[in-house]
């Protein structure tokens, strides 16, 4: 029997699986490429606009002051993280395309995904609430710390963050979500009232960027760059990745000696990566020729993620009780 956090109940897997298929089939291409690039910025900006409103500023502040927990988990999350990915990157250089390696260093500057982590630390009876203000406080630091981190990194040829750049990511993504902050009082109850609306929210906005980045690499032959090999490669380096993030997150919280339950919320927040976050920003970052290779290892990583995240959530929760 599936349990509702089985991945074949996850509806962005299906959302992922159905906008990559339909790029495959059906490319946005020519004129019809420039409308898809507009609709995916509006609804960017409607997406983080929600974002801003519903994450509570009252929450933020509570994170913050648990920083023995915070602290950390920022420098696991864009410090260890992102240095995996670099050296990843530059193993993967040597067996496939330049774009799709430079995807491992773009996974690891993500942050965390706010709703499978919480979901999966109260699976593993960790402490929610943790779990949910420290997903929440990483992603609003990634809207600030992700790009710059990522250019740092790959280096100016990689990516080329220009004024031109930082003014869209100003526009798209960090004013809509100031302007949420400065309104949720007449809207965080509003939105609470409807949370399934605002996962279809998510999930369509997220949907729209994968369509439009992978149209891009479509028309660009993606499907005709990787060999059997070059497969193999790529879902082995993204294991990899995993079970790294993975296993060092949960060494990392031990270190900490925090209580079990921090520790748990310390896993799902430090080894989960945000879709949520990275398909909407490679569309802004990167041209659609581009965004489309980029992303490849964090679809890849979410896929996967999910299909580990169930069987080790139930199997902390079942040490938990006993």
């Amino acid at each position: 029997m599936l349990t509702r956090f089985s991945i074949l109940a996850d509806p962005m897997i299906v959302v992922l699986l159905t906008a990559t298929l339909l790029a495959s089939v059906l490319p946005a291409t020519g004129e019809a490429r420039g409308i898809a690039q507009m609709v995916s910025n509006v609804a960017i900006f409607l997406l983080f606009l929600v974002n801003g409103m519903r994450i509570a500023r009252g929450e933020i502040a509570k994170g913050l002051a648990n920083w023995c927990f915070f602290v950390p988990l920022v420098a696991w999350v864009f410090g260890a993280m992102p240095l995996i990915g670099l050296g990843l990157s530059s193993l993967a250089v040597t067996v496939l395309p330049p774009l799709v390696a430079l995807g491992f260093l773009f996974l690891g500057v993500l942050p965390s995904t706010i709703q499978s982590a919480t979901s999966y630390t109260s699976l593993a009876n960790g402490n929610v609430a943790l779990s949910v203000v420290g997903a929440a406080l990483i992603n609003i630091a990634g809207v600030f710390i992700t790009a710059p981190l990522f250019a740092l990194l790959a280096g100016s040829e990689a990516a080329d963050i220009g004024i031109e750049t930082i003014v869209r990511i100003g526009i798209i993504l960090i004013l809509p979500f100031m302007i949420g902050q400065a309104v949720q009082g007449w809207t965080i109850d509003w939105l609470k009232e409807r949370k399934s609306d605002v996962a279809w929210l998510d999930r369509i906005v997220i949907g729209i960027a994968v369509y439009v980045a992978f149209s891009g690499a479509v028309e660009q032959g993606l499907g005709q760059m990787f060999t059997l090999l070059g497969w193999a490669a790529l879902i082995g380096l993204i294991i990899a990745y995993l079970m790294t993030a993975t296993w060092g997150a949960w060494l990392t919280g031990g270190l900490l000696n925090v209580p079990r339950g921090d520790r748990i919320a310390f896993l799902f927040a430090g080894a989960q990566k945000s879709v949520a976050i990275g398909a909407p920003l490679a569309a802004i970052l990167f041209a659609p020729d581009v965004a489309g290779f980029v992303i490849a290892p964090l679809l890849l990583y979410h896929l996967l993620q999910l299909i580990i995240a169930a069987p080790l959530a139930n199997m902390l929760g079942k040490e938990t009780s006993s």
